[in-house]
Formats: C-alpha cells, structure tokens, sequence
C-alpha cells in the first residue's frame, strides 16, 4: 500500500483544532477521516504523535499526516440481518449465523459478513485491511457464534495486539462423535497446510507447521456423543476442528475432518463459539460476550437427552 506525507505549518491568528486545521488543508479528505488518521497514529504535532483529534495547536506549529493511499477492494455493502450483541463507538460485537461467510473471497463475493457490516457501518472500510476491513479475528462458516470487529483503527490495533498476545479468552461448544480419553485435556499440537489438500489443515509432523494449543472440558455425556466446552488458546485456522479429530473425536457434521457421513443429521458442524472475554480500547476490565446456542444444536442435544432417557 502506497502512502504520501503531507506537512503543513499552522498559519492563523489564533490556536486550532487539529482535525479541522487538516480537513481545511486536504479539502478531498473527510474530517471524519482525517480523525481516524489521528487514531492510528498517523498525524504529529511537532514530531509527537497526536492522539486526541480535538488537540489545539498553535501559530507555527509544525504538522505532518500520513495519508495512506488505499486501492478500491471492491467491498460492496449489503442490507443483510445482523445479529448485535453489543455495539459502541469502538467495536462491534455480532453472533455469526452458520453457514455465513465472514469476508469475500473465492467464490464468496456478496452476502458475507463484511458485506452486511459495511451497510450497517460504512466508516468500516477504512479499519483494518482493505479487503477485510474490521476483521481480528475469524470463524469457519459453518461455525456460528461471537465475532468482534474494530470500527476504528484505534480499536483494531488494540483489538490484535490482544489477541496476538493471547489476552482474549474463547470459549466453544463442541458435539463430537466418540468420547475423549480424558474429561479435561489439554492438546498441544502443531498445525500446518495439508500439502494435498490446501483447503484442509492437519497437525504438523518432524517440525512444521504452527504452534497451536487447545484445551478442553467435559460437559455432557452421551452414549455415542460428548459435549465438550473447548478453549483455544491459540488462533490457527481449523484449530479446534483439526485438535479434536486427532484427539479421535472428531467433531459432529464435520466431513473434511471427521465423518464423511455424518452421526447426526445436522446441516452443519455442531461448533458455536459461545463465550469472548476481552479489553475494550482504553478499558482495564475484561467484558465478556456471549452468544446464545442456537435452536437447531439446542433441538440435537435435547434428542440426544431423550434418547439416553429412553434406554
């Protein structure tokens, strides 16, 4: 990505607001975007970086923004149905349906997740990635349950360097087919790209791949089923998916991983991240969101209960 930088001395008579000083200087750029510059840290005030866009400056001072010159993604926005869980100035935080891709990508260029929120909240095209704006993180798309997205780019940098660090707890549940061999367990196993397959993933042997660490609790019990609670420490793709199959539970629906035809009639694969614990932007208090189970995994336990009751 290409970016030019621009210097401007303050010339009025009297102390300016930052933003509004820019937005007069660089008439092609929104004030609202020249905010959110000042966010990322792209302005300073005489060599110190600006963090309030409200700041005044004074006659003679010297400022300098970076403008970083985006290429169009081609993102169109959509009026799609978004499930807000909670929603503020900083961070969107939504319950993904299955079956819902979270950004476009090859052979998914409409109806995403990132399609619904540019129509929701048009400034998000410029957080983050040109062709994943917002995005800190990601689920499968048959995997439902809680997201956060950034609005600002503030957010988004605040937002990664807590899940780079692996300060943001994850919860899931998982239906699998069989039974653990333990009732808690911990899988540290490394994953990498199948060689054969790219769209699949599997644990990586003699030193390749990526560390990845899951660990996991039993919940419920059933005769050929277990529902576990899985809290994945790292953020691989596929990584709670590839742990359990090596683990040889493989989790229900999934047919790249487990089953090619599956235990139980579902439609989808039974994994729902329920549970995001995490900082909000200038907060020292973790929030925690929650995504309710939907119906349809809610209707195959309730079977499965029935059906333990009945033998």
């Amino acid at each position: 990505m290409k970016s030019t930088r621009y210097q401007f001395e303050v010339k009025s008579d009297d102390m300016v607001r930052i933003d509004k000083y820019l937005s007069e200087c660089l008439p092609d750029i929104s004030r609202a975007k020249i905010k959110r510059l000042i966010e990322a840290g792209f302005v300073t005030l005489d060599g110190v970086t600006v963090e309030k866009a409200g700041l005044k400056a004074k006659p003679g001072d010297q400022l300098d923004i970076l403008l970083m010159l985006e290429q169009d993604s081609g993102l169109v926005p959509e009026r799609l149905p978004l499930d807000i869980i909670f929603e503020n100035d900083q961070i969107i935080v939504v319950n993904k349906p299955s079956g819902m891709v979270v950004h476009p990508g090859a052979g998914n260029h409409t109806g995403t997740l990132v399609n619904a929120l540019l129509a929701h909240f048009p400034p998000i095209r410029d957080v983050g990635a040109v062709d994943r704006p917002g995005i800190v993180h990601r689920l499968d798309k048959e995997t439902s349950g809680v997201m956060v997205f950034a609005k600002t780019e503030k957010a988004y940098r605040w937002l990664v360097k807590q899940f780079k660090s692996q300060d943001v707890y994850k919860s899931y549940l998982a239906l699998v087919d069989g039974h653990p061999p333990t009732p808690t367990g911990r899988i540290e196993a490394p994953i990498a790209r199948d060689s054969r397959t790219r769209t699949r993933m599997v644990v990586g042997v003699q030193g390749q791949g990526k560390p990845a660490v899951s660990e996991y609790h039993l919940l419920r019990e059933f005769n050929r089923h277990t529902l576990l609670e899985v809290h994945p420490i790292t953020g691989r793709t596929h990584q709670i998916r590839v742990h359990l199959s090596y683990l040889g539970v493989p989790v229900v629906g999934d047919t790249l991983y487990g089953r090619r035809r599956p235990s139980i009639s579902l439609g989808r694969i039974f994994l729902h991240a329920k549970t995001l614990q995490l900082r909000l932007p200038g907060e020292r208090n973790l929030r925690n969101f929650e995504a309710p189970v939907p119906d349809a995994l809610q209707s195959v336990l309730l079977e499965l209960q029935e059906q333990e009751e009945r033998l």
